[in-house]
């Protein structure tokens, strides 16, 4: 596709808006650095985020509304993150908070996990264009994975042009840091990663071993997390007795297709849910056809041996 470059004006944040809500890709500016976002209730949308960045595991994304109130109906804030928002939001700050169960959000944005990254950007430009989209919107930073965070329009074209729907240009962002990731715990507030907003020096900080940076939200990277309740097989053509099996491609449609066209992004959009079905049906063997591991199905296949990993 070619990638547009809006301006900051009226028409510009309309079809921004427009191309969100159409489930297409819009990199836009923030005060830290430019976000790729994709709306954050349509699971095709958000597995496009990660076939655009090559993301190579389905990490938890953030989520950016225009308003606390608009975060408050996606997550419940604990009374421990409310000093922190007394003044408002602050700027470059992200809160992993329990999600709400009526949210409404892609199992993607959350890796199915059950809690959320909530931000509200004080950025002008972003600001205009969450409350010209009205929904939230799911957002990491707008660069292949593993590339250096944009910090402006050029930045997101060298890396994305080809790949997404659209550039907002808001020209150079003026933090230049992702955002400091805070979560909470039965002990408080913790420093999941540090960024653009100044954490107090007495907040407890997740150390460099418990992997500070691989997922914006940062719960649930233990090898065997986000598993269903039932044992997990990969790469299973023909399934067991008894056994369950999710199904990919026109060959192997199992009792349940994460595509059956082969689509890698359906297959994306659809394996949290058909998990989750599993564990509905109760199902306690869990059999998964062989992904081809390129592009998206790398990141499918990290996700099948976090769950198939053997249990603590």
């Amino acid at each position: 596709m070619e990638t547009e470059r809006l301006s900051p004006d009226d028409t510009g944040i309309a079809r921004a808006a427009a191309l969100l809500a159409g489930g297409e890709l819009v990199a836009f500016p923030t005060e830290t650095v430019y976000g790729l976002g994709a709306d954050a209730t349509d699971d095709r949308a958000v597995a496009g985020i990660f076939e655009a960045k090559d993301r190579p595991s389905f990490n938890p994304l953030i989520v950016h509304v225009p308003t606390r109130e608009a975060a408050e109906a996606i997550g419940q804030i604990p009374e421990a993150a409310r000093s922190f928002l007394g003044g408002g939001w602050p700027e470059g700050l992200t809160l992993i908070v329990p999600l709400r169960p009526d949210a409404g959000l892609s199992k993607l944005v959350t890796a199915g996990q059950d809690t959320v990254g909530l931000r509200v950007p004080v950025s002008a430009v972003a600001r205009r264009l969450l409350f010209a989209f009205g929904g939230p919107v799911a957002a990491p930073s707008a660069n292949p994975s593993g590339r250096l965070s944009p910090t402006c329009a050029d930045h997101v074209m060298a890396g994305l042009s080809g790949r997404i729907a659209a550039v907002l240009d808001g020209g150079e962002t003026p933090g230049g840091l992702e955002s400091t990731i805070l979560g909470f715990d039965a002990a408080g507030p913790v420093v999941f990663r540090e960024g653009f907003f100044q954490a107090p020096d007495d907040l407890r900080r997740r150390t460099s071993a418990e992997d500070t940076a691989a997922a914006h939200a940062a719960p649930g990277m233990q090898a065997s997390h986000y598993a269903p309740k039932g044992q997990l097989r990969m790469n299973v053509t023909t399934p067991d007795p008894g056994e369950w099996h999710i199904g990919f491609g026109p060959e192997i449609p199992g009792h349940a297709s994460l595509s059956p066209k082969g689509d890698l992004r359906e297959a994306a959009a659809r394996l949290f849910a058909l998990l989750h079905e599993a564990d509905a049906r109760g199902a306690t063997r869990i059999a998964v056809a062989p992904i081809p591991d390129t592009g998206l199905g790398r990141a499918i296949n990290d996700r099948l041996r976090r769950a198939s990993a053997p249990r603590p």
